[in-house]
């Protein structure tokens, strides 16, 4: 099977904003949809070719003469060729919904040379349009649907789903004593959606997110009328395995990232982060081996909500189902810096380890 690649898209609320009575019919009305420009350039330079097929009701007759549409029509296909996005096909169809015919989308009558190639990718091909019937199109030809109606896609997200092949996971983790529910995005920075019911604790789960620089969103309903243990342990938990889940085989991460020498000649990502007087130093190996050594002590029990003593054991249980090597130190004179100083080192640790380098796997076993 070929690795052609199609994105067929809509023309009116999908590259333009369609206006209150549905026609494009003068200059005035035209006006390209939000981030269109940059997406599809990014999905042409992957390697897509476009076409654009689209139903324009009565097309040619008294309601929709011809010449209104072609001036604005022909102004936005200069504008796309303008930036380098320019269309392997236009497919129109000028009929009313009451005509039923085939050629009017959802029906494939316009698209039936593609249906009868066996030359492009089902499976790496798409459509994008703002209407039921554009999806239920894309069902008709096999192959996946992006809707910018609904508010779950934008053109931003849409190049990245196309572009970024992106490394993502959705974990639910139930027990008597937590409910959790975890997604990442490794490939997608994002401001972190995090809520478990222990302020402080959001708090420090948010800056994993933010500095590791993906995107993340966690919620726990957790028995913390008990204590604070569960909710933080199965937390730790949820994310490491949501994270070795987007990591997939592992082929083309970092790994490590930049390298530094240990005595065992073994390369780790080595990050120091100070804080005021406070400095915290991670190591880490995405090796698929958990281990977790921690040197530092607190100067009080508690900040916040969280129990000190539950920092290290936080990363403990991360590494063990992110299947992570992870070394942790911390020195300092305020706990609030000190906690807050392991979080984020362990976070740009994270972030270069995360980071795609290319597509080999970066182990001479063969296997991490």
């Amino acid at each position: 099977m070929s690795g052609r690649k199609l994105l067929f898209v809509d023309r009116d609320g999908t590259l333009i904003v369609e206006p209150a009575d549905y026609q494009i019919d003068s200059f005035e009305k035209l006006a390209l949809a939000d981030n269109v420009i940059p997406a599809l350039s990014r999905i042409v330079a992957a390697g897509y070719e476009l076409v654009m097929i689209t139903n324009q009701d009565g097309l040619g007759t008294d309601s929709f003469p011809q010449h209104t549409f072609d001036g604005p029509h022909e102004l936005m296909m200069r504008i796309f060729a303008s930036q380098g996005i320019r269309f392997h096909e236009v497919l129109i169809d000028p009929s009313f919904a009451h005509e039923g015919r085939d050629t009017r989308k959802p029906g494939t009558g316009l698209v039936r040379h593609w249906l009868a190639d066996d030359g492009w990718s089902r499976a790496q091909s798409a459509m994008v349009g703002d209407r039921e019937t554009d999806a239920q199109f894309a069902a008709n030809l096999g192959i996946r649907s992006f809707r910018l109606d609904t508010g779950e896609w934008d053109w931003n997200a849409i190049a990245h789903e196309l572009c970024d092949a992106p490394r993502r996971a959705s974990v639910q983790r139930n027990t008597k004593e937590t409910r959790i529910a975890v997604q990442v995005d490794l490939d997608r920075p994002a401001e972190p959606k995090v809520h478990t019911g222990l302020g402080f604790f959001d708090h420090m789960l948010e800056q994993i997110g933010k500095h590791g620089g993906f995107a993340l969103e966690l919620s726990c309903d957790g028995d913390t009328h008990i204590d604070e243990h569960h909710t933080i342990e199965d937390c730790a938990l949820a994310l490491g395995s949501a994270l070795r889940q987007a990591l997939g085989d592992k082929r083309g991460v970092g790994r490590y990232g930049a390298a530094a020498e240990t005595p065992q000649g073994v390369a780790i990502v080595d990050i120091t982060l100070p804080m005021d007087e406070t400095i915290a130093r991670a190591a880490i190996d995405l090796s698929g081996r958990a281990y977790f050594v921690f040197d530092g002590s607190f100067p009080r029990d508690r900040v916040g909500d969280i129990p000190t003593e539950l920092v290290p054991h936080f990363f403990r249980s991360l590494c063990d189902t992110l299947g992570a090597n992870l070394h942790l130190a911390v020195r300092g004179d305020n706990a609030h810096h000190m906690v807050e100083a392991c979080f984020k080192s362990v976070a740009r640790a994270l972030r270069i380890a995360l980071r795609r380098e290319g597509s080999e796997l970066p182990s001479t076993k063969g296997a991490l």
